[in-house]
């Protein structure tokens, strides 16, 4: 059996190979591009969706804390103004207030939507039904119900 040395393997492959270890490596580039270019779109999305839950959590807790507040009736404008002004350090354009409707109270806060950077249209904390209460186009908000 002949074993053909190195030098004759690349004489017979010159002329028909021309390239090919190039076009592997671009292909394989572009591959690496596109798989990065995926997760980093990816980590976008979910600090996106984690601002937006902090959003809502600090939104729950402070229609908590105005729901407490209404256990001691004396303070209740005064912890209403409060919690309304950590609202508006807290959320974007943050409010909290507390409406009756039947005999129940609600504690609502409302804050502007954060949008989505790509389309202007689109928003990433979508605003949802606050328990039959009026809410301005393009804001979120999180309402508490509780018996007086």
């Amino acid at each position: 059996m002949m074993r053909s040395s190195p030098k004759t393997r690349l004489r017979r492959c010159a002329p028909k190979c021309r390239g090919s270890s190039l076009i592997e490596v671009m292909l394989a580039v572009a591959l690496m591009a596109v798989t990065a270019l995926g997760l980093i779109a990816g980590q976008l999305w979910s600090a996106r969706e984690g601002r937006a839950m902090a959003m809502r959590e600090h939104a729950a807790w402070i229609a908590d804390s105005v729901a407490e507040a209404m256990y001691a009736p004396s303070t209740l404008d005064v912890a209403t103004r409060q919690w309304s002004a950590r609202a508006s350090v807290l959320l974007p354009h943050g409010e909290a207030s507390i409406g009756e409707s039947a005999g129940v109270a609600a504690a609502l806060v409302t804050w502007a939507s954060v949008p989505d950077l790509p389309r202007a249209d689109d928003v990433i904390d979508k605003p949802e039904s606050c328990g039959g209460a009026d809410v301005p186009a393009g804001s979120s908000c999180v309402a508490l119900a509780f018996a007086k």
